[in-house]
């Protein structure tokens, strides 16, 4: 051969990028190997953050952490100004059934009212800060009326209907007087479901909820005081009490939901800080 350097070069390249390929492999196996805690218990972090609308991912992470045996208790660590009636009562009952097979301890982060207080009462425990924004007990119907706006517009609706009350909260039209009478009804049933979910987790009578159940929200400080939480600590506080609750001394924290990136969910997040910044909740019987 005339170049003979050439291909012992192209050779070493060859054997230099297997090379590289074999140690990164190996040194990525030995890093997942040293994350692996063979035998150690876990403790399962469940964030709620941001507005409760869609519950499916959450109750998801529920059942797994409900049927892992390496997980020894829950931490629920809860930062949202609330969301709609279902997703929050799912949620609850959900917390419900895990508590009565491991512990599960509540954390308070910057706020943890309406919606996000009712998810609360599903821990056996719950801790907050003493600027912890919590309560806001009530629930809230907002239906908007673009009437005007449509006309403008030159938009009308004809509606065609099998019963009187069938487009009630329509956007062409404001409510009638009956209607008002129909969905305050409504408002007020579930608002009880509330005040009675609070006075059986919080131990307290039906007569005292409903003195602080008129949308009123309190801190963390002011919540101890009334029985609306149990102590007053951070995140770590609570993840001391679920070990001593479940009678372990060292745990690895596995949180969840996991975290997906994407352009579609940080576009989610973003538009629900944005939201909670302004205090804004979806429109449909959200507490």
């Amino acid at each position: 051969m005339k170049r003979p350097w050439l291909v012992y070069g192209l050779a070493f390249v060859g054997g230099l990028v297997v090379f590289l390929f074999v140690l990164s492999f190996i040194l990525s196996f030995l890093i997942k190997l040293k994350d692996i805690d063979f035998g150690k218990p876990q403790i399962g972090v469940l964030e709620i953050k941001g507005v409760i609308a869609d519950p499916e991912e959450l109750l998801r992470a529920i059942k797994f952490l409900k049927e892992k045996e390496s997980i020894r208790g829950v931490v629920v660590r809860i930062d949202s100004p609330g969301g709609s009636v279902g997703a929050s009562q799912e949620i609850f009952e959900e917390l419900k059934k895990l508590r009565t097979i491991k512990p599960v301890v509540v954390s308070m982060g910057n706020i943890a009212a309406s919606g996000g207080f009712y998810v609360s009462l599903g821990g056996n425990q719950t801790f907050a800060l003493p600027g912890t924004l919590t309560g806001s007990i009530g629930v809230v119907l907002q239906v908007p009326n673009l009437e005007k706006l449509l006309k403008k517009l030159g938009v009308e609706a004809e509606v065609i209907k099998s019963g009187e009350y069938k487009d009630t909260g329509s956007f062409y039209r404001p409510l009638s007087p009956k209607e008002k009478v129909y969905l305050q009804e409504k408002i007020k049933i579930i608002h009880e479901q509330f005040i009675k979910a609070i006075a059986k987790e919080r131990k307290l009578s039906e007569a005292k909820v409903r003195e602080l159940a008129d949308g009123r929200i309190f801190t963390g400080e002011e919540a101890l005081k009334l029985g609306l939480i149990d102590k007053l600590g951070s995140f770590w506080d609570a993840v001391e009490e679920v070990k001593r609750l479940a009678r372990i001394k060292e745990a690895k924290l596995i949180y969840l939901p996991e975290k997906k990136v994407s352009f579609w969910k940080l576009l989610e997040e973003k538009a629900s800080g944005l939201a909670e910044s302004f205090y804004l909740k979806p429109w449909f019987f959200p507490y």
